[in-house]
């Protein structure tokens, strides 16, 4: 089911300031960075081995995104797991009880397909998965 740990997405007030963090003081390198949600989030990628750091920010302040930076600032926001087959998993996942933020997934602009579990579910954690195109 799991293939690996894909990311860790910092929800960020300002992408370019936090930028500044992770590039200079960290010595991280900066992929890329896109517009997604139909251009309602920024995200920075920053590649770290097999793995990625995502810094998100939200042009959308009623946005998930949105409210969780007004009520708890900046931070870590959510894990993601690369899947092989993204309805398996989310058919195990109602199996086992688990609630679903996404019941079918959703894509991306590069074709990306990916669902969202509730923290309620998972021990606080907000979890990602993803399965490449």
């Amino acid at each position: 089911m799991i293939i690996r740990l894909d990311h860790i997405g910092i929800a960020v007030q300002n992408v370019s300031d936090a930028l500044k963090f992770f590039e200079n003081a960290l010595g991280m390198t900066l992929d890329h960075v896109a517009s997604e949600e139909g251009g309602k989030t920024d995200v920075a990628f920053l590649p770290v081995g097999g793995s990625e750091v995502e810094l998100v920010q939200t042009q959308d302040p009623e946005s998930g995104l949105g409210k969780f930076l007004a009520k708890r600032g900046e931070g870590i926001h959510h894990i993601c797991f690369e899947v092989d087959d993204i309805e398996s998993a989310l058919a195990r996942l109602r199996e086992n009880g688990a609630q679903l933020i996404d019941e079918t997934p959703r894509v991306n602009a590069s074709g990306m397909r990916y669902a969202f579990i509730h923290p309620k579910s998972a021990h606080g954690v907000l979890i990602e998965l993803y399965q490449k195109p």
